[in-house]
């Protein structure tokens, strides 16, 4: 009798499913808004605490970014164009946890000193739950084990980030 849990080397891309290319798909967006975000502290905030944060999230998204770009590319080989009308979620960046909206960018962007720092922190804490949770999605239902291996990673740095903006915030 074979043993079942032994993984199978075919020589084929690693296994993937619709919900590792659904996590690829709406993570990119939502990472790099994270980008965005963070490329607002230096010139808004004095709080060198934050301006670090800034630098390390984006610095940590960048190259995650960069990442899943690669898994659809490599997932979507000869099925056309990875982020093409085929996957069916053209207009639902709204419904992507924690995405920061468009009224708040616009807010942040005005606001400097003290006001930037609470209001950033408060969105960002807000937007990396939102990832966590979309990344607790791909841990408990995609089947790429390389993506879930990001996932587990987000969870790990999002969570302790999300700690430490909290005690900024009560600060």
């Amino acid at each position: 009798q074979p043993q079942t849990d032994q993984p199978v080397i075919t020589g084929q891309p690693a296994g993937y499913n619709p919900d590792d290319v659904a996590f690829a798909t709406n993570m990119i967006p939502h990472h790099q808004q994270a980008v965005e975000l963070s490329a607002l502290v230096p010139d808004r905030s004095t709080n060198t605490e934050l301006i670090a944060l800034a630098n390390q999230i984006s610095a940590a998204q960048q190259p995650e970014i960069n990442v899943m770009k690669v898994f659809l590319v490599q997932w979507t080989e000869g099925t056309g164009n990875p982020t093409s009308s085929d996957s069916g979620h053209g207009g639902h960046g709204s419904t992507m946890q924690g995405m920061v909206d468009a009224a708040t960018m616009a807010k942040l962007e005005s606001l400097n000193g003290a006001e930037f720092d609470k209001l950033w922190l408060e969105s960002m804490i807000s937007h990396h739950q939102g990832a966590i949770e979309m990344a607790k999605a791909e841990l408990a239902n995609g089947d790429n084990v390389d993506a879930k291996s990001l996932a587990a990673n987000i969870v790990t740095t999002q969570e302790a980030e999300i700690g430490q903006m909290k005690q900024m915030l009560g600060g």
